[in-house]
């Protein structure tokens, strides 16, 4: 009678590779989640890795001081002196900043000659919006005979390629080439670039309004503040740009030259009243795509992050070097100054105080 064989023995030597398969298939699911989740933060903390940082910029030196003349600033500067002033045009798109627009256009009111202001009824990222300057143009009626306005529809664009965010701020932008070009612009005149945020010092404009030979186009180098004035990033803001304006010249907002004319002005980014206002802008802007979860925009949150000078979208800094990087880790250091600061804001404090040290509460 045939009699069954007994089953081998289950050694250690058949366990172990199952185990090491288990164990690996669980590293690389956790692996790949973590990547999937945290590619940002990943690829911003190693980017020291795989960037190059661009082209460092030419530095022109700044000269500025109370009751040196005119002549003399420019010749400090190594240019000449015109008989008579450019003309200064300035322009921008707008979304809703209008606390910030405002400061801007007061500083400048003096020195431009025309403000260029396109308005869309719809972010770039499709969402739809009220004409926030045109509903509020009471407010800048001191600049009235100065401004050159137009609303652009968003409706006019019909795939959904086109309604990309960044296909769209293209398409502002091109159509902000327009209207520059229907607000008497001519040769010679300068056109300052530059998002509503970024402002440029009367001492800036001056320079560009009366010297003879200044580069026909340079960057705009300005301390970058974030929330309010009473979080300074750095000094490395440089989209802006002034241009002394021929038929070839385009609005943009990114690199055009290696020239930057050193101390040149403001950019305090998100610098909002209301908490409102960040969460509008958090789901307005190109990079929407930056919040990463619907807590992100949570008023309470959002609140706690202007007070503590951190990172809205838990990102971190970009930059090219791991010295920079972990520089720029953590909260931004508070700064109790409020010197060399927009003049209209000093004169205007207790209107504006939300951008000043220790005004760092909104109103929801």
């Amino acid at each position: 009678m045939a009699r069954d064989l007994p089953h081998p023995p289950v050694t250690r030597r058949n366990i172990l590779p199952f185990k090491f398969l288990i164990t690996f298939v669980l590293i690389l699911s956790v692996s790949v989640i973590a990547v999937t989740q945290y590619f940002q933060s990943i690829s911003y903390l190693l980017r020291p890795l795989w960037d190059t940082p661009p082209t460092p910029f030419t530095r022109i030196p700044h000269y500025y001081a109370p009751n040196i003349s005119m002549p003399q600033l420019c010749q400090l500067h190594g240019w000449g002196i015109l008989p008579s002033p450019r003309r200064v045009f300035d322009a921008v798109l707008f979304s809703n900043e209008l606390d910030i627009l405002e400061i801007r256009y007061r500083e400048l009111l003096p020195y431009v000659d025309r403000f260029v202001i396109l308005e869309a009824n719809a972010t770039f990222t499709g969402i739809p919006k009220s004409l926030s300057f045109y509903e509020n143009i009471g407010r800048f009626a001191f600049a009235g005979s100065k401004i050159v306005y137009d609303m652009l529809s968003i409706g006019e664009l019909d795939t959904d390629h086109l309604r990309q965010p960044f296909n769209v701020e293209a398409y502002h932008r091109r159509s902000l080439n327009m209207l520059i070009r229907r607000s008497g612009i001519a040769a010679g005149d300068v056109l300052i670039m530059a998002d509503a945020d970024e402002i440029p010092s009367p001492e800036t404009v001056q320079l560009l309004k009366w010297c003879d030979g200044i580069p026909p186009v340079m960057h705009l180098e300005m301390k970058n503040y974030m929330y309010s004035f009473e979080f300074p990033v750095d000094d490395n803001s440089w989209r802006a740009s002034a241009h002394v304006f021929t038929e070839r010249t385009l609005y943009r907002h990114s690199r055009q030259s290696n020239l930057i004319l050193a101390d040149s002005g403001w950019h305090c980014s998100f610098c909002f009243r209301d908490i409102k206002e960040f969460i509008f802008k958090m789901k307005a802007y190109s990079h929407a795509d930056r919040v990463k979860q619907q807590s992100f925009l949570n008023p309470d949150r959002i609140q706690k992050i202007i007070c503590n000078g951190v990172d809205l979208f838990d990102m971190l800094p970009e930059e090219y070097t791991f010295r920079d990087l972990f520089k720029k880790m953590g909260p931004i250091p508070k700064s109790a100054s409020a010197m060399h600061l927009p003049s209209y804001l000093i004169k205007n404090a207790d209107k504006f105080k939300f951008l000043l040290p220790g005004g760092c509460l909104r109103s929801k």
